[in-house]
């Protein structure tokens, strides 16, 4: 059975832990830290697993660490638990949740050959529909990668990537559910000016995007198939999609794919000194 350390224990770190409980996990394989006492202690009381404030001490035999600190933290974090790790019996797979942080920075914080991936999460992993892409390092080899594409379907979906792909999955799944509550957001208004109650168009919208969403997953048509199937000559949703185009709906989110894209490329570049 694998053996766990979740590196930080807040939204990411509970839905992973929670995911890999839910899939058949024993809690007792499963460590986190937290810098806060009482948070540790409400993991324990919820998950049964065991909760450290020394994290050195949680990567101690672990298969697979997950780290699940801020981007800023990461580096310092990997260097922190290094020793702690060349410890270990066998080879520590280092798994970093973080966004912006380069394979070569982390793999340059721990010593030469140790596994380390790169994951970017989306927050729907928090109910267990979200989507992972992992970008595995220099020294994983490829059973490694298995192993922690398998622990993170416990959480969702996963695609391994390489890791000059991150900025254009960062646009694609990271940050994307963002921009879809933006859009049941303006649904939900457009629906109150139209007359309706907020609950009632919030009711419409949400269910609307979950059945949509359902239907591009599993009915195996791509999105122009289905837009044409429900698109009547000269009907409503003809008259709805006209409006969308001719304001600029595909342009506005190639902009902002590009935009969060280039934002992501810069908050990964290595700092320079002025």
């Amino acid at each position: 059975m694998t053996s766990i350390a979740v590196i930080g224990g807040g939204n990411i770190g509970e839905a992973l832990i929670s995911g890999f409980i839910a899939s058949g996990m024993a809690p007792t394989n499963i460590k986190v830290t937290n810098r806060s006492e009482e948070r540790g202690r409400q993991l324990e009381e919820r998950y049964g697993i065991q909760s450290l404030q020394d994290n050195a001490q949680a990567v101690g035999d672990a298969d697979v660490v997950f780290l699940c600190v801020k981007p800023k933290g990461i580096l310092d974090m990997l260097t922190e638990i290094s020793p702690a790790l060349d410890d270990n019996d066998g080879d520590t797979i280092v798994v970093s949740m973080a966004a912006g942080v380069s394979l070569p920075a982390m793999e340059d914080a721990v010593s030469a050959g140790t596994p380390v991936v790169r994951v970017m999460p989306n927050t729907p992993m928090l109910v267990r529909q979200g989507m992972c892409a992992i970008a595995p390092g220099r020294f994983t080899i490829e059973e490694q990668v298995s192993v922690v594409a398998d622990l993170l379907r416990a959480v969702g979906d996963v695609r391994v990537v390489a890791e000059s792909d991150m900025d254009a999955v960062t646009a694609m799944s990271g940050s994307s559910p963002a921009y879809i509550y933006l859009v049941a957001e303006s649904l939900i208004d457009a629906g109150v000016s139209l007359g309706l109650t907020r609950d009632a168009a919030q009711e419409l919208a949400v269910s609307a995007i979950h059945g949509a969403s359902t239907m591009l997953k599993e009915s195996g048509d791509d999105p122009t198939t289905l837009r044409a199937k429900v698109s009547s000559p000269a009907g409503t949703t003809v008259a709805a999609l006209r409006e969308l185009e001719e304001s600029g709906i595909r342009g506005a989110f190639f902009r902002a794919a590009e935009a969060c894209a280039v934002r992501s490329a810069e908050l990964g570049a290595p700092a320079t000194d002025n």
